[in-house]
């Protein structure tokens, strides 16, 4: 009797971390690793390309001067825009032409293809200075979204305000991943230079900080896999649903019979 429960303690203790290790997060190398501090890598910054769109906000001491030069509306508020909704409510700004242009009141067309955000800034305010006093001016792109599917807690395609996201974080935004969803094999799909590349992560890994898909792109899909315990179970409900309905179907019959 003894020997049969160590044997089962043995085996509630080796299943226990088989499974621990499966949904940890960042795991090192080696417990000897667990405290390394390693160097942050140069963050991503994106640059336009066409077909973003271009939150400009245009900002100087001449009430008149800042309504000729903001005649789009402000963008939505990011907290409500595109999650979990049906249909995702339009992103107003404006958009970067297959030439690589946007058409700006009084400025015209100007180039903005390969800037970043930052650059686009200084770029506008120096043409601008010609026109009013002291400009101030605000880009963003506002039509940078990531997409989480799968076994996550809430899966939805996201807008990023700051231009920036990380794996971790853009987890953390769907909600977490399940307890079914595959921490070892996260499919990340992503439309770079006119080709689409197919990229398997493993979130159980501390490497994934050194990945150079650890800051996504706008566009970018997270695609969490079902294991196979998760088909397991709804395989048995559907299994079951019959014979559940069956069985109730039968005792309803049976109660009527009596109370007849």
């Amino acid at each position: 009797m003894k020997k049969m429960i160590y044997c089962s303690v043995l085996c509630c203790v080796f299943s226990s971390c088989l499974s621990t290790k499966k949904i940890t997060y960042f795991q090192p190398l080696s417990p000897e690793l667990d405290q390394i501090v390693s160097q942050i890598e140069e963050t991503y910054v994106p640059v336009i390309k066409a077909g973003d769109i271009l939150s400009i906000t245009v900002s100087s001491l001449d009430k008149k001067d800042n309504e000729m030069f903001n005649p789009v509306t402000p963008m939505i508020n990011y907290a409500t825009q595109n999650v979990g909704t049906i249909a995702p409510e339009p992103v107003l700004g404006f958009t970067v032409g297959a030439s690589g242009n946007i058409s700006l009141p009084v400025v015209g067309n100007v180039y903005v293809t390969g800037l970043t955000s930052k650059e686009l800034e200084a770029k506008l305010t120096e043409q601008l200075q010609q026109y009013i006093k002291s400009p101030t001016v605000l880009v963003r792109i506002a039509n940078y979204t990531v997409s989480v599917l799968g076994e996550v807690a809430r899966p939805a395609r996201y807008t990023i305000p700051n231009e920036q996201i990380t794996l971790p974080e853009a987890i953390a935004l769907a909600g977490d991943l399940t307890i079914y969803g595959k921490r070892k094999n996260i499919l990340l799909i992503r439309e770079m230079d006119g080709n689409r590349q197919f990229i398997r992560i493993d979130l159980t890994k501390r490497d994934v900080f050194n990945s150079p898909y650890y800051y996504l792109h706008s566009g970018d899909i997270l695609y969490v896999e079902a294991t196979s315990g998760r088909l397991t179970t709804i395989d048995r409900v559907y299994q079951l649903a019959p014979i559940v309905i069956n069985s109730l179907t039968l005792m309803v019959l049976i109660l009527n019979s009596i109370k007849n």
